[in-house]
């Protein structure tokens, strides 16, 4: 697959798409999925979107955040 740009619409990737277990009967979650060199992120309850492009670096980052709680405050 070549270079994704950011804000590509969702859609027109050819991927497998994982939404969380933790997700509600709403469809409010997110979704993501494994592109060359990173990770792909849409919202779930607009599939034909744009996704939101981290290399998997980033991704790292984030979640390593997210475990620690750093995020925690914007719930």
């Amino acid at each position: 697959m070549p270079q994704v740009e950011n804000g590509i619409q969702a859609s027109l990737l050819d991927v497998s798409w994982t939404k969380s277990g933790y997700s509600n009967a709403e469809g409010n979650c997110v979704e993501v999925a494994r592109i060359d060199g990173g990770v792909a992120v849409r919202n779930s309850r607009h599939p034909e979107g744009p996704a939101l492009v981290y290399t998997s670096a980033e991704l790292a980052a984030f979640l390593a955040g997210a475990k620690d709680g750093e995020f925690d405050h914007l719930l």
